[in-house]
């Protein structure tokens, strides 16, 4: 922010040598953009002290909530398919898992998502599987890098697939098809997302784990049920009952 102060500093001062020696009104403006730049860098410095304040309030409120994730996470590894079942529900998530991931998925037992102590330099998106047919890995890691310090970057763990069951391979791939965010969503495999580090900072579908899913998880394993209940009632029974009314009106 200090940043937009300086450089709106160094225009006005610009401004202010090409009226030098002007008329009284070219003075008179001078000043006044003098005075505008002042209250300026105070309420820069002040947006700076927001920002400061705002990040402790978040770093507070993450230890908090971490304990609570934790507990949820054990309750959830007893609901078979939990995880799995969220995603497909999900109406982003679902359109990046490609028709030969989909039974391998089935043995992810758990997502976690650590942002780090500086949540402003990044986060991790943990998925934990059970022994399964394609790879060897337990635990796969995406981590994000992102800021203040060095340029952004992303790290995914080498997956050590089984023989002949790379799910990378052969797979309907989209990604660099399109520039800026739309491309992560374009693209139909979640394990070509995964191993992709390319452009952390515009990684849409990370943003959803994080944001998203991993906030509420529940209300994407429990969609059919919701629909379910919010459903019109039973056109049977509406059929049922008009046939009931022209009867009646036959016999008057």
């Amino acid at each position: 922010m200090l940043k937009m102060s300086h450089d709106s500093s160094k225009k006005m001062k610009k401004v202010c040598s090409s009226i030098e020696g002007g008329s009284d009104l070219d003075v008179a403006i001078q000043k006044n953009l003098e005075a505008v730049d002042v209250f300026q860098i105070e309420i820069d410095n002040l947006n700076m002290k927001a920002s400061e304040e705002i990040l402790k309030i978040e770093q507070k409120y993450n230890q908090q909530r971490k304990p609570i994730f934790k507990k949820r996470g054990e309750v959830i590894k007893n609901i078979q398919n939990f995880w799995f079942t969220a995603i497909m529900n999900h109406p982003d998530l679902s359109s990046i898992v490609d028709e030969r991931e989909e039974e391998c998925l089935q043995f992810l037992n758990k997502i976690e998502v650590e942002e780090f102590e500086d949540i402003r330099s990044g986060y991790q998106i943990e998925f934990h599987f059970d022994e399964n047919p394609f790879f060897e890995n337990a635990v796969l890691i995406k981590e994000f890098h992102l800021e203040p310090v060095g340029s952004p970057n992303s790290q995914s763990t080498q997956i050590k697939w089984k023989d002949n069951n790379d799910l990378t391979k052969n797979t309907d791939n989209n990604f660099g098809k399109s520039g800026g965010r739309k491309r992560r969503l374009e693209s139909k495999s979640f394990f070509l997302w995964f191993i992709d580090n390319v452009d952390p900072v515009s990684d849409d579908i990370a943003e959803i784990f994080k944001d998203d899913l991993w906030q509420n998880p529940l209300q994407y394993y429990l969609v059919p049920d919701i629909e379910e209940t919010n459903a019109p009632e039973n056109d049977e029974d509406s059929d049922s009952s008009s046939v009931v009314e022209i009867q009646e009106t036959e016999e008057q």
